[in-house]
Formats: structure tokens, C-alpha cells, sequence
């Protein structure tokens, strides 16, 4: 059997915790900033678990991760 091909893309955006979940950075920050407050700015910076709906598709894409 060939060796399954990771999505280069999803690899650099997500990272596995010690947990075995996914990790990725929030949206949106990174243009139009002037309308934003600065608490919303702030915690668009802290990272976030990625979502279970999603979870099982971002398994398939990353294989090795």
C-alpha cells in the first residue's frame, strides 16, 4: 500500500494537543481591524480547539499529525 498524503495546507494551520484534539488560530484577524474593539482583537489571538462536526474530516486530511 502507497503512504497516505497529508494536506500541506491543514498541516501548517493545525497542531495536535496532548489531549489528541486539534488546535488552530482564530479567524478574522487579519484585515478591517480598525472597526474591531480592542477586547475583540485580543482574544481573536488565543488559539481554540477545533470543532467535533469537524473533527473527523480534519482526522482523514491529517493522517500523521
Amino acid at each position: 500500500m502507497p503512504k497516505m498524503k497529508t494536506k500541506s495546507s491543514a498541516a501548517k494551520r493545525f497542531k495536535k494537543t496532548g489531549t489528541g484534539k486539534l488546535k488552530r488560530n482564530k479567524a478574522y484577524k487579519s484585515h478591517i481591524l480598525t472597526k474591531k474593539s480592542a477586547k475583540r482583537k485580543r482574544n481573536l489571538r488565543q488559539s481554540t480547539v477545533t470543532d467535533k462536526t469537524n473533527e473527523k474530516v480534519m482526522k482523514k486530511i491529517l493522517p500523521y499529525l
